[in-house]
């Protein structure tokens, strides 16, 4: 669902189907996909400028072109890339689009099990713990519950990792236009229900990291590439980003 909100050609009709029923009632959603894929890429840079040359990006989905490691690269080609996904399909996607890159690893694993993610063979090959490593999250923790322990899984992932590493959140709020029924029905029948958290509930998720600025703010507004959107252009997002940077 989330690449056809991109306007990419990997989905499947039951995929169009179901987001298309979203789009109807909730246009706006397009738009915050978009926002949330410009956060991803403005963060990476962001990342990999201040040194960072390991990533594990949990949550691929289906690979959509510039990828995180092609990003990535395009400051510094020997950046290494751990995929991540729970998804059989994204897997498939993977060995096409993202293994055949010398650097990149896909691992088929569930964010709500973190200590089988870093003990897993494409984490073990591809990361070294003792050097700074960028953890995405994006687009993730709306997709886990409250019940699930967000905050446990994030403190497991992040626990090995060296002062310099990052840890990137990008994370759906009803904060601006309250609670979608139609989405949450669709979610609810699809491989993970939504957990829409508030901004003061996503903020604690990057605690023992130092907030880069501008802070935990509206996707568009994390270091734009360009002139600040004004209202207009924020008034159909509905999603945080944010980054921290572990000191110690």
């Amino acid at each position: 669902m989330y690449d056809y909100y991109l306007g990419g050609k990997d989905n499947y009709e039951i995929d169009r189907e179901a987001a298309e029923r979203i789009i109807e009632q909730s246009p706006d959603i397009l738009d915050s996909a978009r926002a949330n894929r410009q956060f991803l890429l403005r963060a990476v840079r962001t990342v990999v400028a201040s040194g960072v040359r390991q990533i594990i990006d949990i949550g691929t989905g289906i690979p959509t072109s510039p990828n995180t490691h092609e990003v990535a690269r395009e400051i510094a080609p020997d950046t290494r890339v751990v995929y991540i996904d729970n998804d059989p399909i994204v897997a498939a996607h993977a060995d096409a689009k993202l293994t055949s890159t010398p650097g990149t690893h896909f691992a088929s694993a569930d964010a709500r099990r973190p200590a089988d993610i870093l003990v897993h063979p494409a984490v073990r090959d591809g990361i070294d713990f003792s050097q700074p490593v960028a953890l995405l999250l994006v687009a993730v923790l709306h997709f886990v519950s409250d019940a699930e322990d967000p905050a446990g899984i994030i403190a497991t992932l992040t626990e090995p990792m060296v002062p310099g590493s990052h840890l990137v959140i990008s994370h759906g709020t009803v904060d601006f236009h309250g609670p979608d029924r139609v989405a949450d029905e669709v979610y609810r029948k699809s491989t993970a229900r939504l957990s829409l958290r508030g901004h003061a509930e996503i903020v604690p998720f990057f605690d023992g990291f130092t907030m880069l600025d501008p802070g935990l703010v509206r996707a568009p507004l994390w270091r734009p590439d360009g002139p600040p959107p004004d209202a207009g252009a924020l008034a159909s997002v509905g999603v945080y980003g944010g980054v921290g940077r572990k000191d110690r």
